[in-house]
């Protein structure tokens, strides 16, 4: 203390504190990317996938199999996910019909959209480059507990940065044989945090600590969009990271769920999975997109500000 009171009486507080500030390293503003990611089984599609692909082709009703699976997971005490998957190998071999990984991909050409999901990604993408005077970035995600194959071979595949979800093992017969990746309602939050960390391939490690600093999309920069409860540690963790989170619905049973997530403060938004033009949709993610965009011109000039008094944040 008495060595703080020789200095501040030699060269004065304000110049000893601006000295200190000087020396601080200074980061160059990077924060300009959103993030927007989706479910995709009943946030961008109204069925589950395997119900426009791979059931039919095994001749199999979907109501028939989904209840099996349930009853096995009660009974076994399953991962759900692990059940499907496995069930699905398991009635193509009884059935005798072989299903590669291009057949997989081949069939995700039948999935079908909600209202308005074409042509949703250039508007949303022209809003932002419009708002953000093309200085502000717009990326897409599927984080979806669905089968990666088909996703790849969606009509809409080559709108999203990264599609993140489960996938099979192949033999030399190229056979599926046995999930190589599952991701599941509560593992969806490790891809969340791969996206906000940049750390997107998955061979690498995400658990060391990384300075908020240092992760090139602030949980502040992303859009979380689901539809029910298989998305509740997602939107939760987004939220809480003052992120934000929207959930949508296509009846009145899903309405009623995301009547519940409102209430429980787990979104900040509900809405009808209409992706159209101008409706409430539309217009509850562009507000959403107009406070992250105005957050970040607001960082932006703040680090301005700072660099042009050789200062740092």
């Amino acid at each position: 203390m008495e060595y703080l009171s020789l200095l501040q009486l030699r060269f004065g507080k304000q110049s000893l504190f601006r000295s200190n500030k000087i020396k601080m390293k200074q980061h160059p503003f990077t924060k300009n990317t959103i993030a927007l990611i989706y479910d995709f089984d009943g946030t961008l599609s109204p069925k589950p996938m395997q119900e426009y692909t791979v059931l039919p082709k095994l001749g199999i009703p979907a109501d028939k199999f989904w209840e099996r699976v349930d009853k096995e997971a009660f009974d076994t005490r399953s991962e759900p996910m692990l059940v499907y998957m496995r069930l699905l190998i398991e009635e193509a071999e009884k059935a005798q019909v072989h299903i590669s990984r291009d057949d997989f991909v081949t069939m995700g050409k039948q999935i079908e959209y909600f209202n308005g999901v074409k042509g949703w990604f250039d508007r949303i993408n022209a809003y932002v480059a419009n708002l953000g005077d093309g200085q502000v970035k717009l990326k897409h995600y599927i984080i979806s507990a669905g089968i990666k194959e088909i996703l790849e071979g969606v009509s809409i595949a080559s709108q999203f940065k990264q599609i993140y979800a489960s996938e099979y093992h192949y033999n030399h017969h190229d056979h599926a044989t046995f999930p190589k990746l599952l991701i599941t309602d509560t593992t969806k939050t490790q891809f969340v945090f791969r996206i906000n960390k940049g750390k997107e391939d998955i061979r690498e490690d995400i658990n060391q600590h990384m300075p908020e600093i240092d992760r090139p999309i602030p949980f502040s920069n992303i859009i979380y969009i689901g539809d029910g409860l298989t998305d509740v540690p997602s939107m939760t963790l987004v939220k809480k990271e003052r992120g934000h989170s929207v959930a949508v619905f296509n009846d009145n049973q899903g309405k009623e769920v995301c009547k519940d997530l409102l209430i429980a403060d787990r979104v900040h938004f509900i809405a009808p999975a209409d992706y159209s033009e101008g409706n409430i949709l539309e217009k509850r993610i562009q507000l959403l997109l107009n406070s992250v965009i105005a957050e970040i011109n607001f960082q932006k000039e703040l680090t301005a500000c700072y660099q042009e008094h050789n200062l740092s944040k």
